[in-house]
């Protein structure tokens, strides 16, 4: 549910929500639009690929869209909503491996060993296109566009993990956090500059490597530095170069 706020709060950012399209458009934060529509595919041409879907949802906070060990047989595509991916260690501690916005897949790190090797929960009220995967594989054969757009998928889901393994401190972390998720926000047509955080404080500390203390203190001076300004979970990026300069270590050049 969302409220109004009072006069001098921030004004709540657009709702990411998906457009269901119509008979020759592409859903605005489908997958596979881009991909296909710089091929010049239309739906029309897709009929295959659209057969393959099948809107699944909603699914409502806290609740889980597939678990580890749950056998690999589809990939969702989130229509609305936000999503995390985690993993319990040995010793029983949560491990947070990412955050998916709409128009971005879950479930890819599933082809191989052919089951889910974590936890995928929605974060707020979700939605999702459901692919079969085997079926997709076949049509990908046969249409470029959508390998490509795969292949592309998966590989940026291994570089961030690989750039968040590595020796930087929290300042660095966590502009590079906000200036990624800002972009893929923008990619999708939503506000690159204005978004409401769905994860807490201790999914975002959890996923950066970093203590919830610590992301505190970095958001706090980040907002006394003019970087950011932040009510609850609304957040605004006042100064977004600055941002992507401190963290360009951790971004695509």
């Amino acid at each position: 549910m969302r409220h109004n706020h009072s006069a001098g709060r921030l004004p709540e950012p657009p709702s990411p929500i998906a457009d269901d399209g119509d008979e020759t458009h592409f859903c605005r934060t489908c997958a596979f639009s881009g991909a296909c529509i710089a091929e010049g595919y239309g739906k029309p041409e897709l009929v295959a690929l659209h057969c393959l879907v099948e809107h699944v949802g909603p699914f409502h906070a806290g609740e889980h869209i597939f678990r580890t060990g749950d056998p690999f047989r589809s990939i969702f595509a989130v229509r609305a909503g936000t999503v995390k991916t985690s993993m319990v260690d040995p010793a029983g501690r949560e491990q947070v491996l990412g955050f998916y916005l709409p128009g971005e897949v879950i479930g890819l790190n599933a082809i191989y060993p052919d089951q889910f090797p974590c936890d995928a929960v929605a974060l707020d009220t979700a939605y999702f296109c459901r692919f079969s995967f085997p079926a997709m594989s076949a049509l990908a054969t046969r249409m470029p566009a959508v390998q490509q757009r795969l292949f592309r998928l998966i590989s940026k889901e291994l570089g961030m993990a690989t750039l968040l393994a590595g020796d930087h401190n929290a300042d660095v972390r966590m502009a590079a956090f906000l200036t990624d998720l800002a972009a893929r926000y923008e990619e999708r047509g939503f506000s690159g500059t204005r978004f409401h955080l769905s994860m807490s404080r201790g999914d975002i500390a959890n996923y950066l490597r970093l203590a919830a203390e610590t992301v505190s203190r970095v958001l706090s001076r980040f907002r006394q530095q003019g970087l950011i300004e932040l009510e609850g979970r609304e957040m605004v990026l006042r100064d977004p170069e600055r941002l992507r300069e401190i963290g360009k270590n951790l971004l695509p050049q």
